[in-house]
């Protein structure tokens, strides 16, 4: 798909069919995932790929919406925080920005397969590290089903380009 088109048909899916992913149409998904850019090159950043049947009540523990265990995959994005780049002016730590480039890429090359996601936030970060024994060093950032869209894509609500863009300064 053209990259314009693509991102222009890329949503949030709420809904989604009980359908298998084909084994090579997730790996091209993992595989633009891992192709992303980060800081430095560090890569600090674990992908969780989850099978959701017969853990739907444990994964719902992590989001409690239906439609987040209804497609056959839950992908739990994690940030190795101490092993992602720090500014040295600041001590910023680049992980969180690492780890939405890779999400980024991750939901946009879903898209160009055919297969819905939606990007998720509102989790409970507590739950998460049991359910999935995360260590101390590892922070979940974000969450995706990914699985075939059983909805369909609502117009999209966004700010006009001149509220959103400046020039030279602010």
């Amino acid at each position: 798909m053209e990259y314009a088109q693509l991102i222009a048909q890329r949503y949030s899916v709420r809904a989604y069919k009980p359908d298998a992913i084909a084994d090579e149409k997730l790996a091209a998904v993992l595989e633009a995932a891992r192709l992303a850019p980060t800081a430095v090159n560090y890569q600090p950043f674990q992908l969780i790929v989850i099978h959701t049947r017969g853990r739907e009540q444990e994964l719902k523990q992590i989001y409690g919406k239906d439609w987040f265990t209804q497609g056959p995959l839950v992908i739990c994005l994690c940030v190795v925080t101490d092993e992602a780049w720090v500014r040295r002016y600041d001590g910023k730590n680049f992980g969180d920005v690492d780890g939405t480039i890779v999400m980024d890429h991750l939901i946009l090359a879903a898209a160009n397969e055919g297969l819905g996601t939606c990007w998720i936030g509102a989790f409970d970060p507590d739950a998460t590290r049991k359910i999935l024994g995360l260590p101390d060093n590892v922070e979940p950032l974000a969450f995706t089903p990914l699985g075939y869209p059983a909805d369909e894509l609502k117009p999209k609500k966004r700010k006009p380009l001149a509220e959103l863009v400046r020039y030279e300064r602010w």
